[in-house]
């Protein structure tokens, strides 16, 4: 109540001591007598049984128009009742119970959208229809409804999750409420609409194009889908299935430009659905499938029956880079797979979202590498679950399923440890249970909840029933409600290992005491064994021959420690290791090194010797590593000198066996491992300052390129060949790329040449971007963009934030995007200094109070601290092992 009336106080402040209603009239503030207003989930007073939305939307327009009719279920009599809207222009509110309608007021009542329904008399008890008439503005970024222009033409589409469809249409927007909703869309003549189900009928009138939708399958408002603009499509079919005997009807839906690249994304996303039938034994769960792309749109969502992309991700061919046909895969199965996991079966409230998106990723990964085995896209869920650790060792953070209270928090859980944690304990579980019988429950949580809502409960049931294991659930709620890295140390005994657990802390921290129920696989040679770890230490006795792997396969989420001698042997033997092995052990003793513990050294022979590994994300694993902590600030110029050296040495010989040839093609019928290790070698290569002739064949290539000459340098080297030009020619290059850059559509070749700039390293040319650069053709996701890559390049590191610091409210009051402002303090993340972070504390952290970045910020500064913390007690000798490499 205290922050409503805060809230409220404000506005009469700014507005002459009353609050502005949305319509522009002037309103009463609300009396705090009689308002219970709910900060987070809406009371049950008000339930909503269907929508029918009646939009007008003209993306050449700034604003778009609506008519919103909501049944309800009124649980109590009543004379208000809170749902949802934000900034929207409401003409008229109104109740109808039987044939009686009774006018209403609008009042928004705060930031996020929260909205008191006050009626003239008190509407009674049982079913009552809420009529609103509106407008609103479009979004310039991807939240909302938003709108673009693609060369002359204007699009918008839909980016409702998590709180966004109260920018579009009032509603009660919560993932509970789960209704049907029928959808008519009013557009200028010719242009395509897009929604969730299928178009039953185009008529004509009042001179616009009337788009009927049929009723959709319950959906809550989230995952509401409305795309206008002069789009094309192909059409095309996924084949009957055992699990679906008649057609699923598909379209690939872009914007013109990418007319001709859409077959990739048309055959790729029929196998991918056919195999998550397969996986789930359960047909397609909604009539039709649209695959729709944005040029802007920061990732995907998995809108029921028509899913979202950024262009790139399914814009494609079969000749695209390794990466970026892995990430098609990787997207594609996550979105879709949320088609039945997240959309049939939804989540009761936000607190469980992280069961969505773990599960969605973790089958992601699953799926896209059935898809496509020799893309090798399942070993980067472990690398993206390892990844999340170094988020997931600070104090600072939160659990994967964590209480949410207030809206303000809900954009908090769509983040690493939502995704690349979760994803890995998923995977934990499902490893340590079985496949067939971690399915099986899957089977068993899915058909109980069917087109419902269900809780993290539900599915942990589900998972111990199917197992006949109740050690299944306390074992997974350990690592879903704790936060924190389990560090296992294991110590040689006279029959094994001693194996002991703690929380692990880089250098310098101290971390509340945490106990899991641990599954941990270790292997020696060919024998594996399995137990729980449920006690704070346990022996291990395991047969077999060779180094102890304390992480058999990697699918531990855990870290472990050995010693010395334990280390020295599983470096020497690292090539025998599996993929997932690797990269648990570059990740431990990463960590280790992080904590005081092991030396860089170590690291670096871990890194030689898993240079030649045949899974390109294990052969780059312990290098990886090496180059983060290079970049950190830990070290300085010496030891960056031996790390080039060290690089060129390990890597130029490599790639002179292999060969480089920059020319569109030139390895198409290459192995893709083989393909993804040469852009390795080349990433890491450029680094260096010995690489001249290899830069010296990109720029010549690159000049050939943007004079014309498309064949002369393939996309997977079109980054690396911009950053050449950029450097070679400086400021007048800096203009001519981003003039072609803004003259082109290409949804590979704008962002890359965007991204290059930004990265520059050069103040002037960063100057020039923040505060100079208007150009109307430049969107705005592409201004933050440009202030993203100015933070996170070392060299304008300084000016980026001090650009930040000035323009600060501006850019967390703007609607930029998904999430945009719970992300910003991130762009903070490369500094090392404890004095930055107190500096941070001292005048960041007032600003961010009551802001979605706000968990993000602390993360920021305990990272920052934490890197100045090593960087004071072991930066020499970090700084001296480094720069002795050779």
């Amino acid at each position: 109540m205290r922050r409503l009336l805060t809230i409220l106080a404000a506005l009469a402040a700014a507005h002459g001591g009353h609050a502005l209603a949305q319509d522009g009239a002037v309103a009463r503030a609300p009396s705090p007598t009689t308002i219970s207003a709910p900060m987070g989930q809406l009371s049950d007073l008000a339930r909503p049984t269907a929508y029918r939305i009646d939009m007008t939307i003209d993306p050449a327009q700034p604003r778009f128009a609506g008519q919103v009719e909501i049944d309800v279920d009124l649980k109590r009599p009543a004379a208000s009742i809170h749902i949802h809207g934000k900034e929207l222009t409401v003409k008229s509110v109104s109740a109808r119970v039987g044939g009686q309608v009774t006018a209403g007021e609008w009042s928004q009542i705060d930031a996020l959208g929260l909205v008191e329904l006050r009626f003239r008399q008190q509407l009674p008890a049982g079913p009552v229809t809420l009529t609103f008439a509106f407008d609103a503005a479009f979004h310039d970024g991807p939240s909302g409804l938003f709108r673009v222009k693609v060369g002359d033409q204007w699009f918008s589409w839909s980016q409702f999750q998590s709180t966004d469809a109260r920018a579009a249409f009032p509603s009660f927007d919560q993932p509970s409420f789960k209704v049907p909703f029928t959808l008519t869309i009013r557009t200028p003549p010719g242009l395509m609409a897009v929604s969730n189900a299928p178009e039953t009928g185009v008529r004509r009138e009042a001179g616009l194009d009337v788009h009927q939708f049929a009723p959709t399958l319950p959906l809550p408002t989230y995952m509401v889908a409305m795309m206008v603009g002069p789009f094309v499509a192909i059409e095309g079919q996924v084949p009957p299935t055992p699990q679906r005997p008649a057609p699923l009807p598909l379209r690939i839906v872009s914007t013109p430009q990418n007319a001709g690249k859409l077959d990739f994304a048309m055959q790729g996303s029929q196998e991918i659905v056919a195999l998550l039938e397969d996986y789930f034994g359960d047909a397609f769960p909604y009539p039709k499938l649209d695959q729709i792309t944005s040029p802007i749109m920061p990732g995907a969502m998995e809108n029921a029956g028509a899913d979202l992309y950024l262009d790139s991700m399914i814009v494609l061919d079969g000749d695209a880079p390794i990466t970026q046909r892995r990430y098609f895969g990787m997207v594609v199965a996550h979105e879709l797979g949320h088609q039945w996991f997240g959309d049939l079966v939804t989540p009761q409230w936000w607190d469980d979202i992280w069961l969505n998106e773990s599960f969605a990723n973790w089958i992601g990964y699953r799926i896209g590498h059935a898809w496509k085995p020799e893309l090798n896209i399942g070993a980067g869920a472990l690398a993206e679950g390892f990844a999340a650790m170094q988020t997931d060792a600070l104090v600072a953070g939160r659990p994967i399923q964590q209480p949410i209270r207030t809206t303000d928090q809900i954009d908090g859980a769509f983040d690493t440890i939502t995704y690349g944690k979760g994803g890995h304990v998923v995977a934990m579980i499902a490893a340590f249970m079985g496949d067939d019988t971690f399915r099986s429950g899957v089977r068993r949580y899915m058909a109980a909840h069917r087109y419902g809502s269900a809780t993290s409960t539900d599915f942990f049931a589900a998972l111990a029933a199917a197992a006949g294991d109740a050690r299944i659930v306390p074992a997974m709620q350990g690592f879903i409600r704790q936060q924190g890295v389990p560090l296992l140390t294991f110590t040689p005994t006279a029959s094994g290992y001693r194996v002991s657990q703690s929380r692990y802390a880089p250098h310098g921290v101290t971390p509340p005491e945490t106990h899991w129920d641990v599954p941990v696989c270790t292997r020696r040679g060919a024998v594996r064994a399995c137990q729980l770890l449920a006690d704070k230490h346990a022996e291990l006795t395991i047969g077999g021959a060779g180094p102890l792997v304390p992480n058999a396969d990697g699918t531990g989420y855990y870290r472990f420690e050995l010693t010395g001698a334990d280390w020295s042997a599983l470096i020497a033997n690292a090539g025998s290791l599996s993929g997932g092995e690797a990269l648990a052990a570059a990740d431990s003793l990463y960590a280790s090194v992080l904590a005081g513990r092991a030396s860089v050294i170590q690291l670096a022979q871990l890194g030689r010797a898993l240079a030649d590994h045949p899974d390109s994300y294990a052969s780059d694993a312990a290098i990886s590593a090496l180059a983060g902590l290079v970049s950190s600030g830990v070290v300085n110029t010496p030891a960056r000198r031996g790390w080039s050296r060290f690089k060129f040495g390990l890597f130029a010989p490599s790639l002179a066996r292999m060969g480089f040839d920059p020319r569109a093609g030139a390895y198409a019928a290459e192995e893709p491992e083989k393909s993804q290790r040469r852009v390795q070698l080349v990433d890491r290569l450029m680094g260096t300052n010995q690489a001249k002739a290899l830069r010296r064949t990109l720029l010549e290539a690159t000049r050939r390129y943007l004079g014309g000459d498309t064949s002369a340098l393939d996309p997977a080297w079109l980054e690396h060949g911009l950053d050449t030009y950029l450097a070679r020619d400086g400021e007048a290059a800096a203009r001519d790329l981003l003039e072609r850059a803004l003259a082109s559509q290409d949804p590979g070749f704008r962002p890359a040449a965007l991204r290059t700039l930004s990265y520059s390293g050069n103040n002037r040319i960063a100057r020039w971007l923040l505060e100079s650069v208007s150009d109307p053709r430049l969107r705005e996701s592409e201004r933050n963009g440009f202030l993203s890559g100015v933070m996170l390049t070392g060299a304008t590191r300084e000016y980026g934030y001090g650009w930040l610091r000035a323009n600060l409210d501006r850019q967390l009051a703007g609607r930029t995007g998904l999430f945009f402002a719970t992300r910003l303090p991130t762009l903070l993340s490369r500094f090392c200094s404890v004095t930055k972070a107190d500096e941070f504390t001292r005048e960041l952290r007032p600003r961010f109070v009551g802001k979605t970045g706000a968990l993000e910020l602390e993360r920021v500064i305990e990272k920052v601290r934490n890197c100045g913390t090593l960087r004071d007690a072991k930066g020499q000798e970090i700084t001296d092992g480094l720069a002795s490499l050779r």
